[in-house]
């Protein structure tokens, strides 16, 4: 894919899930918990940096930005409903 047909996605996550992302080769996430049903990625590296620090670090002691892409064909199907996140499967750029 090239880079005008895919959209950089960033995601933080805490040493749990990281771990099952490693399991995974890398190549998923793990399913959501019933606690934590939103699939939560972000448009920048920064934003996803600042979630990782005060969300995940209190919650678990450290947090970790993951970053991946999505073709934009798909991306395109969703509703946008602000500037920076992509939550529930929706583009949300906050």
């Amino acid at each position: 894919m090239s880079p005008e047909e895919t959209l950089t996605l960033w995601r933080p996550v805490g040493p749990k899930e990281l771990e099952l992302i490693e399991q995974s080769g890398m190549r998923a996430f793990p399913p959501r918990l019933p606690d934590q049903p939103i699939f939560y990625p972000v448009l920048t590296e920064d934003y996803a940096i600042k979630i990782a620090r005060d969300w995940n670090v209190p919650a678990s002691g450290s947090g970790f930005v993951t970053r991946f892409a999505v073709k934009r064909d798909f991306i395109a199907k969703y509703d946008t409903g602000g500037r920076r996140t992509v939550a529930s499967g929706v583009l949300d750029s906050g």
